[in-house]
Formats: C-alpha cells, sequence, structure tokens
C-alpha cells in the first residue's frame, strides 16, 4: 500500500474516532478550510455545505437532535486521496430510535477531509 493511502485511511479513522466522540471541534480540525459536504436530506439529492462555519453547524445540528446517536463502520478502504466508508448510523433521539445504512466518499487532501459526500440505502 502506497503511503499516500496509508495517510488517508489514518486520517479518516480519526476523522471517524472524533464524530463517535461527538466532537466537533475535532472534527472540524480534522476538515480544510474549504471542506464541501454534501448530507442525505432532504431527498433525492440532500444539501450541500461548503466551507468551515457551515460544516460545522451540520455537525452541531446532527449531535443536538441526536446525542446518542453512532456510526458503526462496516469498511473502510481508500486509494490514493479518496477513501470509502460503508457505515451503520444507529440512533436514539427525540423521534426514537432506529439506523439506516450509508456510505461516505472522501477526499483527503494535506492530512485533512477536503469533501465528504454521504449516500443512504433506501
Amino acid at each position: 500500500m502506497d503511503s499516500q493511502t496509508v495517510a488517508t485511511l489514518a486520517t479518516i479513522q480519526q476523522f471517524n474516532d472524533a464524530f463517535n466522540r461527538h466532537d466537533v471541534d475535532a472534527v472540524m480540525a480534522l476538515m480544510t478550510d474549504d471542506c464541501v459536504f454534501e448530507n442525505t436530506y432532504p431527498p433525492p439529492d440532500g444539501e450541500r455545505s461548503v466551507g468551515q462555519a457551515a460544516v460545522r453547524g451540520c455537525w452541531e445540528q446532527l449531535f443536538s437532535a441526536s446525542p446518542q446517536a453512532i456510526f458503526e463502520w462496516e469498511e473502510i478502504f481508500a486509494c490514493a486521496d479518496r477513501g470509502v466508508v460503508r457505515w451503520l448510523y444507529r440512533w436514539d433521539g427525540a423521534h426514537g430510535a432506529g439506523h439506516v445504512r450509508g456510505v461516505d466518499v472522501m477526499r483527503v487532501r494535506d492530512g485533512k477531509v477536503a469533501e465528504k459526500f454521504s449516500y443512504v440505502k433506501g
């Protein structure tokens, strides 16, 4: 495995760990200033957020709405600066408990996540 792929996997793992701690500061420290996040709602295309402030707002809203939520990483792989994470998202919030499966397509630049595009099954 080449060194860029190894570095990409390490960054994604650090990002995932911070995400499951609901540590917005740590998550944002692992994202570029010009980061892009495309979420899964509303269907069919979700919403696109660009930049630290906008993406931070997405994470704060998610963690506030579902403080017990957790992502279970089912598979992670990378090639060069691209990574894919297949996940199971579980929540238990004000509107009940549930889960959904999905995938993130990510791009890492200089040790930080530059893009995180999320897709859900179903």
